[in-house]
């Protein structure tokens, strides 16, 4: 069964050959001119990824985003006509999962969908390597089946990319993973991120699990290296 995708611009003309070039791919794709739209048709069409035009009228991009995080959990891409790395921080803030700056070649847009789609469907079916599904560390309890994050008992509602970027790391519990390595399996292909893109999320899990975000007891920086999930008993709290 091919994946549906939701493309959401006010730009009609790229709306349609967009449209036209996943179908052409082997994608079902859905599109809607505005957010409201898209909000719609959400409501009665399931969707496995959704592209979204940051200079939305109404309601934008980033709005759109930060309401599609409260209900839904697919892959999010977010297409600009800006470049400032600002932009891009506030696209990771509201949930994004990637972002690309027009103008671009629409076989680089199908490589994003295709490495999203990668990404969420291996962590779906993924599990641990002794055969756990779940572990438990302090408060702290990550299902990998149910892709959900519990924190006293209470859901930390992790974004989709949040939700990876921690699995990750704890199914690699007390073993230090460098950044390169986080931005390729998690991300499945080189992006442009920069190192404080992956400090937004790492600061964004860490505001969702950490009694103290500014002292963390389980996602830990490795200064200059990358990140380390620790799960280690004797030093918990």
């Amino acid at each position: 069964m091919s994946a549906r995708l939701l493309i959401v611009d006010d730009d009609r003309f790229l709306l349609e050959n967009l449209r036209r070039f996943f179908l052409k791919n082997g994608y079902d794709a859905e599109t809607a001119a505005s957010g409201e739209d898209a909000l719609a048709m959400l409501d009665d069409t399931k969707v496995d990824l959704a592209i979204l035009d940051v200079g939305l009228p109404g309601m934008d991009g980033v709005a759109l985003c930060r309401r599609l995080r409260t209900k839904w959990r697919f892959p999010v891409i977010m297409l600009t006509a800006r470049s400032e790395s600002m932009d891009k921080v506030v696209g990771l803030e509201v949930g994004a999962d990637d972002y690309l700056t027009k103008p671009f070649q629409p076989v680089e847009l199908l490589a994003r969908v295709r490495a999203q789609l990668r990404r969420a469907r291996e962590y779906s079916e993924a599990s641990m390597p002794n055969g756990e599904d779940r572990i438990v560390v302090g408060d702290l309890q990550i299902d990998f089946g149910r892709r959900q994050v519990l924190v006293e008992g209470r859901p930390a509602d992790l974004t989709n990319r949040e939700f990876e970027l921690l699995a990750y790391l704890a199914k690699n519990r007390d073993v230090a993973v460098p950044r390169d390595s986080l931005f390729e399996s998690i991300w499945g292909y080189d992006i442009d991120f920069n190192s404080n893109s992956l400090e937004v999320y790492v600061y964004r899990i860490r505001k969702k699990i950490e009694k103290d975000p500014l002292k963390p007891r389980y996602l830990l920086t490795l200064r200059g290296y990358g990140y380390k999930f620790h799960a280690a008993e004797s030093d918990a709290a």
